[in-house]
């Protein structure tokens, strides 16, 4: 199932696509994404349903976060080999978790706002995780059976708030809009191997990244595995699984974010953001 939700923000409806493409509303049935909402005995319940018999949405208009709220919005830093290497830094012996702000949540296709004071605001393509049922101490071979699905997110990033002014990374990472989820949650059904996806990301029509999941350092069975082992994941988190080479950081001179930007991204089968980037008022 592609599961979504439309509309204007703060108003979203949820509903899924049918075999056409095409929105079926669900909001009937299911008020909202988000916590046990996409559990994995709800979203089984879903699949019970014939899309054909949903009401048809003509001109659906703004597609939404595909999770309304997210109890944790956690991310895995330096994943990607190559990226690893275009830092300058080697590959970490362990997963880098960090979070970001649960309100950088934002829409496929809304503006990126560049914070105020920042210099250096950075893009990422990231294959998103949405976790569908408590995760506590679980092996790898059983990681992937507590995936809802996946989704495509862009974990923008302002570098000097998060490597110059010291501290955690969080700062850098949870600026409003500072969170680009969906446009769909793709179940897990739906995706035979996420280590088999490529992703990529154009800056102003210039393809910036384009690569695999191949190239993780950490497999998503092996950062759930190892994430479980210090906290319980629950229903509707959510885990940006790194990502690859071609950040604006690592270029040579280093490009960052600017006023009328466009970015658009992609995660094979997940589907495609674009975003304008703006200035803060």
């Amino acid at each position: 199932m592609k599961l979504l939700r439309y509309g204007p923000a703060g108003a979203e409806r949820t509903g899924m696509l049918d075999e056409a493409g095409r929105v079926r509303d669900l909001s009937a049935l299911v008020p909202d994404f988000a916590g046990e909402a996409v559990s994995l005995s709800a979203l089984d319940a879903l699949r019970a349903l014939d899309p054909e018999t949903l009401p048809l949405v003509e001109q659906p208009g703004r597609m939404g976060p595909c999770l309304s709220r997210v109890p944790n919005f956690f991310c895995v830093g330096l994943n990607y080999a190559r990226h690893a290497a275009e830092t300058g830094s080697k590959p970490p012996p362990e997963p880098i978790l960090f979070s970001k702000a649960s309100s950088a949540l934002s829409g496929p296709d809304d503006p990126v706002i560049i914070p105020r004071d920042s210099v250096k605001t950075d893009w990422e393509v990231e294959l998103g995780v949405v976790i569908g049922r408590e995760a506590l101490y679980v092996s790898e071979a059983e990681a992937l059976d507590c995936v809802a699905g996946y989704c495509v997110i862009n974990d923008v990033s302002e570098r000097e708030f998060q490597i110059e002014r010291k501290g955690q990374w969080i700062k850098g990472k949870s600026a409003p809009s500072f969170g680009p989820v969906g446009p769909w949650l793709v179940t897990a059904d739906e995706v035979a191997d996420p280590q088999a996806l490529s992703l990529s990301l154009s800056l102003n029509g210039e393809v910036m990244q384009d690569s695999g999941t191949h190239d993780m350092i950490f497999s998503v069975a092996e950062i759930i595995s190892y994430m479980s082992r210090f906290m319980r994941l629950q229903p509707g988190d959510i885990i940006a699984t790194g990502t690859p080479e071609g950040v604006g950081m690592g270029r040579d001179p280093q490009r960052f974010l600017r006023s009328g930007d466009v970015m658009e991204l992609t995660v094979e089968g997940l589907g495609t953001q674009r975003q304008t980037v703006v200035a803060a008022g």
